[in-house]
């Protein structure tokens, strides 16, 4: 089992930037793949970015690609979202998800969550 603690948001203008962090507790954190999924009001979840247990491989939705890096630190038990270029439709709350299967994207196993932190980005 692992908990997740998101920080790092809040409110930035429009082409500003922001980084989150995702602390995770227990030991095996460097076993899960991880990801950064985002709800904005009155819209479904969605996928934002993912990185693989060893950091190796890293995925991303297509509306934040080239504007958004996932990263992380083992050694930390921590993940992190580089947001830059930001866009009002980035606007909402952001969750940090831990993969049982290690692979941090697709069809997997999300089975851990955070409780999310709201990033709101002003026109």
């Amino acid at each position: 089992q692992v908990q997740l603690v998101e920080s790092g948001g809040g409110l930035v203008q429009a082409g500003g930037s922001l980084r989150l962090s995702c602390a995770a507790s227990g030991r095996t954190f460097s076993s899960y793949g991880m990801g950064w999924f985002r709800q904005a009001p009155g819209k479904e979840r969605e996928f934002v970015a993912g990185i693989s247990w060893s950091g190796g491989s890293t995925y991303y939705a297509d509306s934040i690609k080239g504007r958004f890096t996932i990263s992380r630190d083992n050694a930390k038990n921590t993940v992190y979202l580089q947001m830059k270029s930001l866009k009002p439709e980035d606007t909402a709350v952001y969750y940090c998800a831990a993969d049982r299967w290690g692979v941090g994207a697709g069809r997997t196993d999300f089975a851990f969550w955070g409780q999310g932190t709201q990033v709101t980005v002003s026109s």
